[in-house]
């Protein structure tokens, strides 16, 4: 069970970065756990909250930290070193080397000579020739000690294998032994796997089905369904297998663990197993170089044929972690789709279910069904490395598509017809209301998409820094055509509601999150800079059409929606703001913005009042 919180994501092994772990260690979840035993009337009126809290008291109602478990402690050290450098430290004669000896013994008790698998020289070796004998006893080492020992064993194991003292098959199947032995001990095996197939110090095999097993019976069947999948989903790549028919190789540990794997029978059994082997084998595979994934996929689906619909789907989704452009293509097919800006073979209405989708699998004529760009995305988002230029690409995205749902939602007669009232602000026409409604729902899918890719680091980036660079930078391409003032405006109605959103999921809109400490500098800085502007220190290269219907956009969404943020924004700022406001005849808005910024901003509210009744 830790490992399924702590073992190295796809995200940490994927490219020439080395596999650090994951940022949920022990200590942050125990953290968490102490943190729900803290009942506050707060907290108990959120149901989720208080279930949590219960949860965390059923076992103690006391604090509970990594030191109460010393074993624990000492072996997770060890599991950290073993992810982050190759193993050393290994002395003949030492406890671990004892363990390592007995379990390598134990697992290789048919090849003759086993005692040559050990990894260090020694001419004391506990172990002989004449292990080999089925009588040989189980080790009797506490867990712990085993666990420790495991990456040893497991290396020792590869060594062997590469140099010929072990087959393949022998490798696979002491591997098995081990982990029938103690069901725990995969999870160092996984850890070590992972840490390795990052580092690519390993020489890669051929899957020739003499030494190691073949997929050529059915990989050109998944490479094929992998590339209807994309082709399905809007996705061109104009090549998924460089090199042709060269012959299928994995790196060596993939290899091994991939045999592993496929020794299990699938049954109720071998469930508690699989259930923990598969995801680690996805991981492998999905940081190994393309065609890994499908050469693993084409193994088990020759092994169970009633996950190939899964399998394969599992091996598309890692073609978008190799290519950064499919990645770019998805995310256009993601607005598309939800815009209904295309007829694409998912649906023309757009919507959360042109989005989403139902589900996958071998439906439709033709072999498979389409698989929406949505789903897509939710099985690949974690293992993005880049997220900072996924996120521009989002952006990027949301602004050019206020033009295009202009040009689909608004006809060219009905835009020349619109006619605004009061500087632009009320429109009375039904198609202008419509194609409100879908920048909205840009807005939306934008927003969810940042949130989903990176999280609270690139929202603030977003606020604090791309969104204002934006605004101050002049886009060449607009200057040679200049949008119209109605796809200018609905695009600063775009942004308000982008960054009201965003802001929401990063911090909530009150302050019972621990993320919504950071919200006052965060949107502070953000309000300083259309302060700044307003007040003429800044100049914004921009149209004027969307920096005045943003700035208003936003104001009027955090008065009506919002109104903790305003209170948390220094009184200068937002008398600047409703100054600005003031001159662009928005004397409402102005008022209450004041308003809301508590005693602080009262008494200019009151003379603004005044001022106007004057």
């Amino acid at each position: 069970m830790l490992w399924r919180f702590n073992h190295p994501p796809i995200e940490h092994g994927v490219g020439d970065v080395p596999t650090v772990g994951s940022q949920l260690t022990p200590e942050h979840l125990l953290s968490v756990r102490n943190s729900h035993l803290v009942s506050s009337e707060t907290l108990n009126r959120d149901r989720n909250r208080k279930r949590l809290s219960e949860v965390s008291r059923s076992a103690s109602s006391q604090p509970v930290f990594v030191d109460s478990f010393p074993k624990l402690k000492i072996w997770y050290r060890q599991h950290q070193r073993c992810i982050a450098s190759t193993l050393s430290g290994l002395t003949p004669g030492s406890p671990v080397h004892q363990t390592v000896e007995a379990l390598l013994s134990m697992m290789f008790r048919k090849v003759r000579g086993s005692q040559t698998l050990n990894p260090v020289n020694s001419g004391t070796s506990s172990s002989s020739g004449a292990a080999s004998e089925d009588i040989i006893p189980r080790p009797e080492f506490p867990a712990w000690d085993i666990l420790k020992a495991v990456p040893y064993v497991v290396d020792a194991a590869l060594t062997a294998c590469t140099h010929g003292r072990l087959s393949p098959r022998e490798l696979a199947t002491g591997l098995k032994d081990l982990t029938d032995f103690l069901p725990a001990s995969l999870a160092p095996i996984v850890s070590y796997f992972s840490a390795e197939v990052s580092r690519g110090v390993w020489k890669p095999v051929f899957m020739n089905g003499m030494d190691w097993p073949n997929p050529a019976a059915n990989l050109s069947n998944v490479e094929e369904f992998i590339k209807k999948i994309l082709a399905t989903t809007g996705v061109d790549i104009p090549s998924l297998a460089p090199g042709g028919s060269s012959p299928a190789t994995l790196p060596l540990p993939l290899a091994a663990f991939v045999s592993l794997t496929i020794t299990y029978k699938i049954d109720k059994a071998s469930e508690r197993f699989l259930n923990l082997a598969g995801p680690a084998l996805e991981c492998l595979a999905a940081g190994c170089p393309w065609p890994c994934m499908p050469i693993v996929a084409s193994l088990w689906t020759q092994k169970a044929k009633r996950w190939f619909d899964f399998l394969v789907f599992s091996a598309s989704r890692t073609v978008f972690l190799h290519n950064p452009d499919a990645v770019v293509q998805l995310l256009r097919n993601c607005f598309s789709a939800t815009l209904g800006l295309n007829a694409a073979p998912m649906s023309n209405d757009g919507g959360v279910g042109a989005l989403l989708g139902h589900g996958f699998g071998s439906h439709f004529y033709g072999g498979i069904s389409p698989v929406a760009p949505g789903i897509l995305y939710l099985r690949m988002y974690r293992a993005l490395r880049d997220t900072v230029s996924v996120t521009e690409e989002i952006f990027s995205l949301l602004i050019h598509s206020v033009e295009d749902i202009a040009q689909n939602r608004l006809s060219k007669e009905n835009l020349k017809r619109l006619k605004t009232v009061k500087n632009g602000s009320r429109y009375g026409q039904s198609s202008l209301a419509t194609a409100m409604t879908q920048v909205k729902l840009a807005a939306s899918l934008s927003a969810s998409l940042v949130w989903l890719t990176g999280g609270l680091g690139v929202v603030h980036l977003l606020i604090k820094e791309t969104i204002p660079s934006w605004f101050l930078s002049v886009d060449k391409s607009d200057q040679e055509q200049r949008p119209s003032d109605l796809v200018a405006e609905l695009r600063g109605h775009a942004l308000a509601y982008f960054v009201v959103l965003c802001g929401a999921f990063a911090w909530g809109v009150d302050s019972r999150s621990a993320a919504s400490k950071r919200r006052q500098g965060i949107m502070g800085s953000h309000l300083q800079f259309l302060a700044n502007a307003l007040d003429g220190k800044i100049s914004v290269g921009c149209e004027t059409a969307t920096w005045r219907a943003y700035v208003s956009g936003l104001v009027s969404l955090m008065v009506s929606c919002l109104p903790r943020w305003v209170a948390e924004i220094d009184a200068e700022v937002l008398k600047s703001l409703s100054n600005g406001l003031r001159q662009w005849g928005k004397d409402e808005l102005a008022i209450l913005l004041l308003s809301m910024g508590g005693v602080k901003t009262m008494g200019d509210a009151v003379d603004f009042i005044i001022h106007l009744r004057s």
